[in-house]
């Protein structure tokens, strides 16, 4: 079976596999947990020449390279050609609603920086057609509930119901501006937004 672009979907998890072998080649600590989130991250991005999907500035980028991979070779991964401009307003307002709304609830035992990064690449992972874990080339929801509790534990926690992720964080969004509650704008592109979403008779 091929993806939508013609490419090999083997070939793409090979690639994305090597590109995460390689920056953890290149960690601090190979171990750590936010190193190996990290290499997952930029690798499901990186692997299919999609940096620019993180949505993390040159700045950014470089810096998360060097605060976790800094043994790195200088040209290993070229930093993303620039951060996606969002030109849809109600996009760029979702992302920068839910980006805020991740930072306030971020862990004081996380670096605030790598929670920047991360809340950067939620909130854009946000706007693809896919689940979210899918979307972050996680390996399931459990991934994606780690990495949240991690970063941004009162937020975590508060998902009592165990929605799927991007329900609950447009639902969060949706409290917080005291709105109706509507889908996160990837949504109507996923294989379950009826299930998620039931048409009321």
């Amino acid at each position: 079976m091929s993806a939508s672009d013609g490419t090999d979907p083997s070939n793409l998890s090979l690639a994305c596999e090597q590109q995460r072998r390689m920056l953890l080649a290149g960690a601090a600590d190979p171990d750590a947990p936010d190193a190996r989130l990290f290499a997952t991250l930029i690798a499901a991005r990186g692997g299919r020449g999609e940096l620019a999907l993180l949505s993390l500035s040159q700045a950014q980028f470089a810096a998360l390279l060097a605060r976790h991979f800094p043994h790195l070779p200088p040209a290993a991964i070229a930093a993303p050609p620039a951060r996606i401009m969002l030109w849809n307003s109600v996009h760029a307002d979702f992302v920068a609603t839910l980006s805020a709304l991740l930072l306030r609830d971020a862990s004081r035992a996380v670096r605030h920086d790598d929670a920047e990064c991360v809340a950067a690449i939620v909130a854009h992972a946000c706007l693809r057609p896919d689940h979210l874990w899918r979307d972050l080339g996680l390996d399931g929801r459990d991934a994606v509930s780690g990495m949240l509790a991690r970063y941004f534990p009162a937020l975590a926690a508060r998902n009592v119901a165990h929605l799927r992720w991007k329900k609950f964080l447009a639902r969060e969004i949706a409290v917080d501006l005291g709105v109706p509650p509507a889908p996160a704008p990837g949504c109507p592109g996923c294989e379950d937004y009826a299930h998620c979403f039931p048409r009321t008779q």
